[in-house]
């Protein structure tokens, strides 16, 4: 691939400083013991309860899905009533084998969703909303040994796209001349989408001569057992694991301008890989379902608290909370 088929520096500037940036802590397990998107709502509880009960069932991204657990665990201690169960199952897995279908209310996301996607829910009567409820700091990492500080986005396109380099010294002449071992997101991954778009330069031009897996968790242990290993995940597993592997600071076109990746970073629009977050409720379950309603004001209201930046994500902002309430109550009340 050569240089003018990948996007242009101020073609991702003008799209990440207008999209904001965030990270997140890698959290484990499922809120609740019941799935399904199709559990209805009972507002009679006992004295003292909240007046919500049902399900709620949300699938997708596993950027976003810390997030979504710290949200259903905090949601759930005020609805004792209220089952939210939490999978991940990455977001184009989770638009494809759950949301589109309709077994699940809300799907997170950590790129946008797909034209192919929006039709695919369309056939089965489910129409998507977008909620941005925070930013990440895309990280890659590499081995706490390796002398790999910097790297460009054109030298992260030379090792991950399709016939891609076989040694760390094919990229830089003064890199060991050892093989790599790559170990990243799965192709259903929303990670995998955005870093492929928009580091390699074009969708689907990732190379599949990799260690692909929807468990962030093994890229670390990946990386990890390999001096000569790289990955690239959401920065709040990077931060959850800070001491098992190191973080590579990035730059788009000069690595003598790498920036570091952290919240401060990625909040100013500064370091380059930060990327929206997202999530997309089912409107159908917002109109029917007063739980799943009620959930999803308060994943917004509590969007811009320290419960995402605690989690490793830049929090979204005042005025983007507002909008997203806004927006929730005018689907309400379609």
């Amino acid at each position: 691939m050569t240089d003018t088929e990948r996007p242009t520096f101020e073609s991702r500037r003008k799209f990440l400083v207008g999209t904001g940036a965030l990270g997140a802590a890698a959290l484990a397990g499922c809120i609740g013991e019941n799935g399904g998107g199709s559990g209805g709502s009972d507002t009679e509880t006992e004295e003292g309860g909240s007046g919500l009960s049902g399900d709620v069932t949300v699938t997708g991204s596993s950027t976003v899905y810390p997030v979504s657990v710290a949200m259903a665990e905090e949601f759930e201690k005020e609805n004792e009533e209220v089952d939210i169960s939490v999978d991940s199952t990455g977001s184009g897995g989770g638009f494809e084998n759950h949301f589109c279908p309709g077994n699940s209310d809300i799907n997170g996301a950590s790129r946008p969703i797909t034209e192919e996607e929006e039709e695919n829910c369309g056939e089965n009567d489910v129409d998507p909303r977008e909620f941005q409820i925070a930013s990440d700091a895309l990280t890659v990492v590499v081995n706490t040994e390796s002398d790999i500080e910097s790297i460009t986005f054109d030298e992260l396109a030379q090792i991950w796209e399709p016939d891609g380099a076989e040694t760390w010294s094919d990229v830089r002449d003064d890199w060991p001349d050892e093989k790599l071992e790559l170990y990243g997101p799965a192709s259903t991954s929303g990670t995998f989408d955005w870093f492929t778009e928009n580091v390699v330069g074009e969708a689907g031009s990732h190379r599949d001569d990799y260690e692909p897996t929807e468990d962030d968790n093994k890229i670390i242990e990946g990386v990890e057992g390999s001096e000569n290993a790289m990955g690239y995940l959401g920065y709040s597993y990077y931060q959850e694991n800070s001491d098992r592997v190191k973080a590579v600071n990035v730059a788009e076109e000069d690595v003598s301008n790498a920036v570091k990746p952290n919240l401060e970073n990625a909040k100013s629009g500064d370091y380059p890989m930060a990327r929206p977050l997202f999530i997309y409720p089912a409107a159908e379950s917002i109109q029917e379902k007063d739980q799943v309603y009620e959930f999803l004001k308060y994943y917004i209201e509590q969007s811009e608290t320290d419960i995402v930046s605690e989690i490793g994500y830049v929090p979204a902002n005042a005025d983007l909370r507002d909008q997203n309430l806004d927006e929730l109550d005018e689907i309400r009340n379609e």
